[in-house]
């Protein structure tokens, strides 16, 4: 079952700057395909009903985001580790709304903060490991480190998972999928110092981008339906079953993924701060979702004045009755380009109100995890002003779907080669790094529940909760080869 295949180094190789044109440097002004034009005609059924609805989400959206400038960071919830099997529900209801959450401890802060301390240890002794920027690295090429596989399968980190996931729900009663069953996705390592200015990367979403309008994109699972009939106010970013037939990587780019995160997030290892090079999210999971969605079809009557302040547009220019239908034969979807993830900038979103509604993250300690739903737009400061390393292992909580399971095959074996996961750009990786973890580290770091979401172990097909579940279990076991 383990017996490793011949490396394949096929894929180009890069770094994180090849996720985002913001990073790469190439053109943010590049027109897209025509066929696009084509692509935004076809979800437009009721003219009148989604410009109505827009302009509902304007309204609502000045509204919602004068909450945000005035709360700032207080807006995130937050949670100790130890009292997620009791969570109040206020968090609950919170994180659906805001779509970001910390839970507090989850690993204990001197294991977290030597996870760091060992990252460094593993790049000194492996030269040859690529990272970006080159002249001040920050965002490591790595993978199967041994700080990040213990992290990953750490079993407070499985609880945490699991926990966060718990706020999806099924129209579908036996939905082939298991939240109970978390899959390791593995992911790279920040280790940003004060100062850096390189690894500046502004509003985005991850997870595809022109994906979102495409029919054999989100559009397989109807995703996005409510908001594309006018209806965002019944768009439902918790509703799990849309997702599972979607897909977000239609294009093979290197910055793509293709496994369904239902949160993305990271285990902090060090003490950060807001402007010390840390996390910011827009906390409006619902409205910026539906706004960003919406966005392309609609465009100024008259542009904007000089504002008072260059992050400041006036009321005229975002009132509803200046936004009219966009010329239907552009393929204009702003910030979106395949193989890409999704950008979003105040000029091409300016109701979002992006200079004042992207709010930090609060004081974090080496040990907490941040988590945001998949949907929410997110950025990293733009400099790192503060005085000592911002240090993170990106770990975000996946589910057990037929896709992702069979990613999850995949990444077993790139694992037991040492090179990079699928979604990442290729190379021989970690292949002749001195130090990295086998198969039989991992069977003796990792307990039963980490070694089955990372394919080592059979899945307990009998603690499935209804039959979608336990079908989701058998077919795990099909394909891990049990």
């Amino acid at each position: 079952m383990l017996r490793t295949r011949t490396i394949n180094i096929a894929r180009k190789e890069g770094d994180i700057s090849s996720v985002f044109r913001s990073l790469s440097g190439s053109d943010e002004a590049e027109r897209l395909p025509q066929r696009f034009a084509d692509v935004k005609r076809s979800l437009v059924r009721d003219r009148d009903a989604l410009h109505a609805s827009w302009d509902r989400l304007l309204v609502k959206l000045r509204d919602e985001t004068q909450i945000v400038k005035a709360q700032g960071s207080s807006c995130i919830p937050q949670i100790d580790f130890a009292d997620i099997q009791n969570a109040p529900s206020e968090f609950s209801s919170a994180l659906r709304k805001r779509g970001v959450a910390i839970v507090r401890g989850v690993v204990p802060e001197k294991e977290a903060r030597g996870f760091k301390e060992e990252t460094e240890r593993y790049v000194a002794a492996n030269p040859s490991t690529k990272a970006f920027p080159a002249d001040n690295p920050a965002v490591f090429e790595l993978y199967w480190s041994r700080p990040q596989l213990a992290g990953r399968l750490h079993q407070n980190m499985l609880d945490v998972q699991r926990f966060l996931m718990s706020h999806y729900h099924s129209q579908t009663p036996h939905a082939m999928c298991s939240t109970q069953q978390p899959l390791v996705y593995a992911d790279r390592i920040r280790i940003r110092q004060p100062g850096d200015a390189g690894f500046a990367l502004g509003p985005h979403i991850d997870g595809g981008s022109v994906e979102r309008w495409e029919k054999e994109g989100y559009g397989k699972g109807h995703v996005y339906d409510k908001v594309f009939e006018g209806k965002w106010e019944e768009f439902d970013p918790w509703e799990l079953s849309t997702r599972l037939d979607a897909t977000q990587d239609l294009y093979q780019g290197a910055g793509a993924c293709s496994m369904f995160r239902m949160f993305q997030g990271w285990l902090s290892m060090s003490h950060t701060g807001p402007r010390e090079g840390t996390l910011l999210v827009n906390p409006l999971l619902s409205l910026s979702t539906a706004y960003y969605l919406l966005r392309p079809f609609f465009t100024p009557k008259r542009q904007p004045t000089q504002p008072s302040s260059p992050s400041d547009y006036l009321s005229e220019y975002l009132a509803p009755d200046n936004w009219v239908w966009a010329d239907e034969t552009s393929p204009n979807i702003q910030g979106a380009w395949p193989g890409n993830s999704q950008e979003l900038n105040h000029t091409w979103h300016p109701h979002l109100d992006l200079p004042h509604t992207m709010v930090h993250v609060p004081q974090i300690k080496p040990g907490d995890y941040v988590a945001w739903h998949c949907d929410t737009i997110h950025a990293v400061d733009m400099v790192h002003e503060g005085q000592s390393d911002s240090s993170v292992m990106y770990i975000p909580a996946c589910p057990m779907t037929k896709s992702n399971v069979e990613y999850a095959r995949q990444q077993r074996e790139e694992f037991l080669q040492g090179i990079p996961p699928a979604d990442f750009p290729g190379g021989v990786g970690e292949s002749q790094h001195v130090g990295r973890p086998d198969v039989n580290a991992v069977m003796a770091m990792a307990g039963q529940d980490a070694l089955r979401g990372f394919g080592l172990a059979p899945f307990a097909v009998s603690e499935g909760r209804n039959e979608g579940e336990r079908v989701m279990l058998k077919y795990g076991n099909e394909v891990m080869g049990f």
